[in-house]
């Protein structure tokens, strides 16, 4: 296999992550330089294919999906992983009022820890602003770099 091959395929892959959280999570371009070392490749493709089908051909659709993942991800107290889903679900038109939501109803299910840890990551989203502005709930946030 040329390595021009191997690059191809492995663009590949990031291309379908870009597609789905706006941005290619730095585990995942930990787990494609690994797998490219070690002639690995078919299994991160394995998996890019599983999550194509799971996200894309889902009755739920890309938005309500990634607020599944961050809510989820907040009540197994995976901090990193729901902050990538939480800029994931903007990327697919939720809002912060949204986000707000699933960490309410994270409280319920999960307890006060998996509430603290979603307020955390929705107040990274938000900018921050010095004038006393009341928020918006359907305020347009720019994506934060994961």
């Amino acid at each position: 296999m040329t390595g021009e091959t191997l690059a191809s395929r492995t663009e590949a892959i990031r291309d379908r992550y870009r597609s789905t959280l706006a941005t290619v999570p730095g585990g995942v371009q930990e787990r494609l330089r690994l797998a490219q070392e070690f002639g690995r490749l078919q299994t991160e493709e394995a998996i890019a294919a599983l999550r194509h089908i799971v996200l894309t051909d889902n009755p739920l659709g890309a938005r309500v999906q990634q607020l599944v993942h961050f809510g989820q991800l907040l009540a197994l107290g995976r901090a990193h992983p729901a902050r990538i889903h939480a800029q994931g679900a903007l990327h697919a038109g939720a809002g912060i009022a949204d986000l707000i939501g699933v960490a309410e109803t994270a409280l319920i299910t999960a307890g006060v820890p998996a509430y603290a840890l979603g307020t955390e990551i929705i107040a990274e989203l938000l900018p921050h602003t010095d004038s006393g502005e009341e928020p918006s709930s359907d305020r347009v946030v720019a994506p934060v770099p994961l």
